[in-house]
């Protein structure tokens, strides 16, 4: 197999602060590292970062390719990381198992493409440095922990020339395809509200305080699983799952599920041409949590008019059993979205909801499709509606993926900048263009955040 690939001799060499590098992986000052070729009739050779959870799915979701390691920080006996490294094993894989990834992908140069499957706070580090090694990531939502790392990750993705992909696995579907052609054609008119919401959190919230100390359990490397954060003693409260609710490991519910939920709202309504925002918090259950997430909240993100469309407000609404928001003449005992999970479009001529991944896209009532013939399609459709051959095929086929980074970071970058405002309670202002607050310079320093001593990140900062 013809490959141009870089060992870690040679990577370390071009590297200005190898000792640094060495220990955390995240080098600022790397030298031009040229992707492997692969053609279409090879297989990839494929990591896992983060191989419990949900990254068990999305590493065996490459089963196809050559899974030739198994990376978690977590490895404690009947966890789920050793679920998967015996279905990998079974399905006629042999990976090397790791604790670290930096020394995983110091010491595998021959690996191709990287899943990271890690909590939240840990994406931007593992990408990071897999794509300054040449390696394609395919990384979960929400793709980082802050708005500065999504700018990190989209610029290092343009500079290494790698192909991505965020696990919003909904924009690979034909639903929310099929959304954005309805809404195009005008089935509901100018759309000037919608409204995204979700029963998450499903997981604890509300803290005030840290959790006791408890022992480190025996093949838990705590260490790398903080990673990014500020040291803290161990309890099971934080890991394996319930991570999502702290504010220094998760992005809470906006960022478990706005990535897939908002994601018809972003591309329907063309959210990313807007290069201006505003970002104001509804009301949530407290004022601020200094640990954790609240249990519920309102936030309202305004839009200003892109191209033809209008201006529009955006409302995302969390810890709720079912759509916020019943307009007239929708029976009470219909469904809206899915029920606990979706989004609802307010238009000048009607209504329009979907579910969570934007399926099931229909006018409300219901009723009304009965009448109504869907737009012939004419976006793109991804083979079998799955995300992860869509990524490994974009490999070899030299094209980018569905939720690349140039579409993914900066949905992302909108998600996360609403857990701002949910941190300070007051208004923002935010310039995409500049990376900048407008109203709020103390605000802008949580565009970024503080790295743990050796795990620093190169985050473009605020121009301030």
């Amino acid at each position: 197999m013809s490959k141009n690939r870089i060992s870690r001799r040679d990577f370390l060499a071009a590297t200005t602060t190898t000792a640094a590098f060495a220990v955390t992986g995240c080098a600022t000052n790397t030298a031009r590292v040229v992707p492997g070729k692969i053609s279409p009739n090879e297989k990839l050779n494929v990591a896992a970062i983060g191989a419990g959870g949900k990254g068990q799915s999305d590493i065996l979701g490459t089963s196809a390719e050559n899974i030739v390691a198994l990376c978690d920080a977590d490895w404690r006996e009947g966890a789920s990381a050793h679920e998967t490294m015996y279905r990998a094993k079974k399905g006629g894989h042999n990976p090397r198992q790791y604790t670290d990834y930096r020394k995983m992908l110091e010491e595998m140069p021959e690996i191709d493409a990287v899943n990271v499957s890690t909590p939240d706070h840990t994406h931007a580090p593992a990408a990071y440095m897999a794509m300054k090694l040449g390696k394609h990531v395919y990384v979960q939502k929400p793709l980082t922990h802050t708005v500065a790392e999504a700018r990190l990750l989209r610029d290092t993705a343009r500079e290494m020339k790698v192909v991505t992909q965020m696990g919003n696995q909904g924009h690979c579907g034909d639903g929310v395809r099929e959304l954005c052609e309805m809404v195009w054609a005008g089935a509901i008119g100018d759309i000037t509200e919608s409204h995204t919401w979700t029963n998450r959190p499903v997981w604890p919230q509300g803290f005030t305080k840290p959790l006791k100390k408890e022992d480190i359990p025996e093949g838990l490397d705590w260490d790398v699983w903080i990673g990014t954060a500020p040291m803290r003693d161990f309890n099971g409260g934080y890991a394996p799952f319930k991570w999502r609710g702290w504010w220094d490991y998760g992005c809470g519910a906006l960022g478990d599920m706005a990535c897939h939920i908002m994601d018809p709202v972003y591309w329907a309504l063309q959210l990313y041409k807007a290069k201006t925002f505003t970002v104001e918090l509804v009301s949530q259950d407290g004022y601020f949590y200094p640990q954790s997430f609240p249990h519920k909240s309102v936030i309202k993100y305004t839009f200003p008019k892109r191209g033809k469309m209008p201006a529009v407000e955006v409302y995302w609404h969390d810890g709720v059993k079912d759509a916020p928001v019943r307009p007239e003449g929708v029976p009470a005992d219909e469904k809206l979205g899915d029920g606990d999970n979706g989004s609802l479009f307010i238009g000048s001529k009607g209504f329009l909801t979907t579910g969570c991944y934007g399926g099931n896209s229909r006018l409300a009532p219901a009723s009304l499709m009965k009448d109504y013939t869907k737009p012939t399609p004419y976006l793109e459709r991804v083979p079998g509606e799955n995300p992860h051959t869509n990524w490994t095929n974009a490999i070899k086929n030299g094209v980018q993926a569905a939720s690349n980074f140039d579409y993914a970071a900066p949905f992302s970058e909108m998600v996360v900048f609403g857990n701002i405002v949910l941190a300070t309670g007051r208004p923002l202002e935010y310039d995409r263009t500049k990376m900048l607050i407008t109203n709020d310079k103390m605000a802008n320093a949580m565009l970024s955040k503080e790295y743990r001593k050796g795990w620093e990140l190169p985050v473009r900062k605020p121009s301030v």
